[in-house]
């Protein structure tokens, strides 16, 4: 009995240790010194997912994207279809990541054409045909598999003699992230509608 009340003291104790601190760290903030506008010195710096700065966990699609050399091609569209911060956020995604080769194998003067501002939409639709919404990882996949993608076509996955590929592009690399996971592939996917 008399451990029980030390427990019911000890948690009362915490309570009212809590109680102080947020109180403490409420009176700050009423005396922090506010611009016009209202807003104090310790508001929150505008930005999405892609302006968290973390070093220690697991780097999120868009990161490990960033940190790859062979995914040069893809970083710089990506950014350019303002999509950075849409594949920073939780997901879960499956990322189908086309290699530098795979975009240097598409004919003369595409991807330079697809980044031209006019060309936005075009470009958009074609990343967004590379992204799942979902965690899929290789034992996932079965062959004849259909996913239904983000700009809203299908790939079909085709699994034989333990090689995986999706249309006709094959996997060569999955590296697992925070938000799901980029399968690494050798074509560039296109859209058939």
């Amino acid at each position: 009995m008399k451990a029980r009340k030390l427990i019911l003291q000890s948690i009362g104790l915490v309570g009212l240790s809590l109680m102080l601190s947020c109180s403490t760290n409420s009176a700050q903030k009423d005396k922090e010194p506010s611009d016009s506008g209202g807003t104090s010195e310790a508001t929150i710096k505008s930005g999405g997912q892609e302006a968290v700065n973390d070093e220690t966990s697991q780097p999120n699609v868009v990161k490990i994207a960033i940190g790859s050399k062979d995914h040069t091609t893809l970083v710089t569209a990506v950014q350019a279809a303002d999509l950075v911060n849409a594949l920073s956020n939780n997901g879960p995604f499956t990322v189908f990541a086309p290699t530098n080769e795979a975009f240097n194998a598409l004919p003369a003067g595409t991807v330079e054409g697809l980044l031209k501002p006019e060309k936005k939409a075009d470009l958009t639709t074609i990343l967004q045909y590379h992204v799942y919404v979902g965690n899929l990882t290789l034992e996932r996949f079965e062959d004849g598999q259909i996913l239904g993608m983000v700009d809203g076509g299908n790939v079909t996955i085709h699994v034989k003699n333990g090689k995986y590929m999706v249309n006709d592009a094959n996997i060569i690399a999955s590296v697992p992230a925070s938000n799901g996971i980029v399968h690494v592939i050798d074509k560039v996917l296109l859209p058939t509608k």
